[in-house]
């Protein structure tokens, strides 16, 4: 495959849902066409795509037929099973972030062991297959301890705190699958950088964000963020770090703990654009999706530079409706998913408000 792709290449998404959405039409402003595969009818992306195939992630014919259209294949979350990408592989597609990042992010006792291995931190954690070995690790790391599953969970959901040992064995059943225990970490706010790599090696890292969560869900990110020039770099080392330990190439997200005395723990990674990153749409020179999209397509990445000081604010479930109100706010971008149904704590969209630096 010649790179860099040019304008009229197909960029093949694995993905239906919002950020896929905002792919593909960050793709279509660089002239690029988009291919879907997606499970759902009527998904929020392939209603903005040239060509949607609806069928699991992992059929053959499906992967075949993206894999044919497509000049390279990305994708819009990390649960995409990992056979995916050796299907596409034996199919000779090109698929970015590679096959390492998807499983590295899908497990987090490998996600935590492999920042470690890169020289960051992270809290300390043990891997725990039964509720003996739940009940064993609680004993070591102490309480309270997040206990969280392996795979799959997001949002908050897919874990439960320990705070007393005696409740050890029944959290992990209530879970009922393989998980992870995590020691607490005594951080002062939640902080993310988001980061890119291309096919030339080359990092770009957006300003940080601070994000406040609410039951688990991100509520708001306010960007760039307050912190020191050493916190900054800091932050940017650690991304840089793990986009090399992973031979990455496209956006990736690092959540991160700021602790009182200043240092950072990675708290989780996401190979993929991500929700923290949403404020970059109408805060920077160039956001994550076209930054994603120019780093799959081997393009130069774009410059990360703030235009302005942005909270963004998730829209979730009939918070929606008031839509109205806020397209006719002064300083207010909106953004919506164009998901057909509202339900509670779903994201629907998210707006930007935009004050001078």
């Amino acid at each position: 495959m010649a790179f860099a792709l040019p304008p009229g290449s197909t960029i093949g998404i694995l993905g239906g849902g919002q950020l896929g959405r905002m792919l593909a039409l960050a793709a279509a402003r660089l002239g690029l066409d988009v291919a879907i595969l997606t499970p759902d009818e009527d998904s929020p992306a392939s209603r903005v795509a040239k060509t949607t195939f609806v069928a699991p992630y992992d059929d053959p014919d499906a992967l075949a037929a993206l894999a044919k259209v497509s000049d390279v294949v990305t994708f819009e979350f990390e649960n995409v099973p990992a056979r995916v990408v050796e299907i596409l592989a034996g199919l000779g597609a090109v698929v970015a972030p590679g096959a390492k990042a998807l499983a590295v992010a899908q497990d987090r006792v490998d996600e935590k062991s492999f920042i470690n291995s890169v020289g960051v931190s992270t809290v300390g954690f043990e891997g725990v297959n039964s509720a003996i070995e739940c009940e064993e690790a609680v004993a070591r790391i102490g309480v309270p301890a997040l206990l969280k599953t392996r795979r799959d969970g997001y949002d908050g959901k897919g874990q439960r705190w320990i705070r007393d040992a005696k409740d050890a064995a029944a959290a992990f059943e209530a879970l009922g699958a393989p998980c992870i225990l995590e020691a607490p970490a005594p951080f002062v706010r939640e902080l993310s950088v988001v980061a890119a790599r291309g096919r030339d090696g080359a990092v770009a890292a957006f300003p940080l964000g601070e994000n406040h969560h609410e039951n688990g869900v991100l509520r708001r990110t306010l960007a760039p963020a307050a912190v020191s020039p050493e916190t900054e770099e800091a932050a940017q080392d650690i991304a840089g770090c793990i986009l090399e330990g992973l031979d990455y190439v496209g956006v990736l997200a690092v959540e991160l703990f700021e602790l009182e005395n200043g240092d950072l723990l990675v708290n989780e990674i996401a190979p993929r654009v991500h929700n923290t990153g949403h404020w970059t749409q109408d805060g920077c020179l160039t956001d994550q999706f076209e930054q994603h999209i120019r780093a799959v397509a081997g393009w130069p990445l774009g410059p990360t530079t703030a235009l302005a000081r942005t909270e963004m604010t998730n829209l979730l479930g009939s918070e929606v409706d008031a839509w109205t109100l806020l397209a006719g706010e002064p300083g207010v971008c909106i953004h919506l998913y164009g998901k057909r149904h509202a339900a509670p704590g779903r994201k629907m969209g998210h707006v930007n408000r935009l004050t001078s630096l």
